[in-house]
């Protein structure tokens, strides 16, 4: 007995050791050091993203009152509504083209910018992160003051070159103009300062190779910066797409989704159903349909960027 004591025992000697070596290594592990870096933002994500995402995913499924399931019953009601699908048809048009808009002038700005010497390029960048930088909440109120039917600014101009005033935001066609015009003037830094950071990691030594061999600005454009940045075009294109879809404060401040709802977008108009008519189930079911549209847009353009990843 007491020889299987003391083996038992010199057992759990050289076997506590060995535990604390492989929890040691375990936390030493560049994975295990980085999941637990991004733990609190992972917990932070979960508690303000996934969770209201299912909450508004069980609120879609009751009532007015909220004391009774009814399935999918406020979808199949939405999809009867004619104002529903002007809904999806403005945000569909709102979003991909303020997309396109801000990738066209982010990319220009950023070939002009990246043009310049380099201690010259400081002070650009910052003058032009001014309108990103600042909260849209508050650009939106100074364009709305542009936009004022009775002392628009632009109007002003357009009156001394002799052209009649333009109701920005009392005219469907213009309030719609009004409103991509802000986004874009809003998000295009963003595609600017990303498209800036792709270009400096191409290396230069390709278009010196290019210019040698007689390659046209075009040429260059076409078959060395295009392929370059084509993964951070297309992330970019992403998140861009995910927020623009999911936008409020420009449509709301500017036009509220007036004039006669021509300019309400998911967000809005869940808002308008949720908050202001009181039917906060039928909100939540307008804000969910933004998720199968994004979803089918990030499968394809996820899908492209692992192709080109898996090729490299």
């Amino acid at each position: 007995m007491t020889e299987l004591a003391v083996r038992h025992i010199s057992s759990l000697a050289t076997s506590s050791p060995r535990k604390r070596s492989r929890l040691g290594t375990f936390l030493r592990q560049r994975s295990t050091v980085a999941f637990l870096f991004t733990l609190p933002l992972l917990i932070l994500i979960s508690v303000m993203v996934i969770y209201p995402a299912f909450y508004a995913m069980h609120l879609a499924t009751l009532n007015k009152r909220m004391d009774r399931f009814i399935g999918l019953s406020n979808f199949t009601f939405l999809f009867t509504r004619e104002t529903f699908w002007m809904v999806v048809k403005q945000s569909c048009i709102f979003a991909i083209s303020a997309v396109i808009f801000k990738a066209l002038i982010g990319f220009i700005v950023a070939h002009l910018v990246n043009a310049i010497p380099e201690k010259g390029q400081r002070k650009w960048r910052g003058m032009l992160l001014v309108p990103w930088v600042i909260p849209p909440a508050l650009s939106t109120l100074a364009w709305l003051w542009l936009f004022d039917p009775s002392y628009s600014a632009f109007n002003y101009v357009l009156g001394g070159l002799g052209i009649g005033p333009i109701p920005w935001t009392g005219d469907a066609m213009w309030a719609r103009f009004s409103v991509i015009l802000v986004n874009v003037w809003y998000g295009a830094p963003f595609f600017m300062i990303m498209y800036l950071a792709a270009l400096k990691s191409v290396p230069a030594e390709l278009y010196e190779v290019a210019a040698i061999d007689g390659a046209t600005f075009w040429q260059r454009l076409w078959f060395i910066t295009l392929p370059m940045m084509r993964n951070i075009i297309a992330i970019t294109t992403l998140f861009s797409l995910i927020v623009t879809f999911a936008n409020f404060d420009i449509v709301w401040i500017l036009t509220a989704g007036g004039p006669i709802d021509r300019t309400h977008v998911f967000a809005t108009w869940a808002f308008r159903l949720g908050i202001q008519g009181g039917d906060i189930p039928l909100g939540a079911s307008v804000s969910l349909f933004m998720l199968p549209i994004l979803a089918v847009a990030a499968v394809f353009i996820l899908r492209d960027v692992n192709k080109r990843a898996e090729r490299m």
